[in-house]
């Protein structure tokens, strides 16, 4: 049998709602947008701008997910160490980044990366590598910072025209 107190209760009444004014403004850290960015696979003006201006033999890393998301970071040595150790060139402060992690080398016009037997280990393109050699828009993941490799667009090779 259905007690008639619980089931209709004159006293228990939704509150009536109001939707029609509430309005709200949300607001977004760089690092959110940065992220978001990434997410989309868009690269925005001021990276473009950056890309464009590197010269011949240099490389762009840029941030897309972690911590400081957007940070870039120029890689034009012809070895940039990348770990969570202060003298690190590439310093990546995260408990899953080790203190001596990974290597930029350059040779010539080409970039590769390599792991230094890091724990947490380096992908390329979502593989775990021991090493691999970079092509432009690649995502190199350090700890759980996703960096995208961006080549001089001088040292691109020309399209062939159709």
């Amino acid at each position: 049998m259905i007690d008639s107190k619980k089931t209709h209760d004159p006293e228990r009444r939704a509150a009536p709602q109001n939707f029609a004014n509430t309005d709200t403004t949300m607001t977004f850290s760089q690092e959110f947008a940065a992220q978001l960015a990434a997410i989309d696979g868009v690269v925005t003006a001021e990276e473009q701008e950056a890309i464009a201006a590197l010269p011949p033999g240099s490389a762009l890393l840029v941030v897309r997910r972690g911590p400081n998301a957007g940070a870039r970071f120029l890689l034009d040595a012809d070895v940039t160490t990348v770990g969570r150790h202060p003298n690190a060139d590439i310093f990546l402060d995260d408990v899953t980044v080790s203190r001596r992690h990974a290597e930029f080398l350059r040779h010539g016009t080409a970039f590769e990366v390599k792991d230094l037997v890091s724990l947490n280990g380096t992908y390329f393109d979502g593989v775990r590598i021991d090493s691999a050699l970079l092509h432009d828009g690649a995502e190199v993941q350090v700890g759980k910072f996703r960096l995208t490799f961006y080549a001089s667009r001088h040292d691109l090779k020309p399209q062939a025209s159709d």
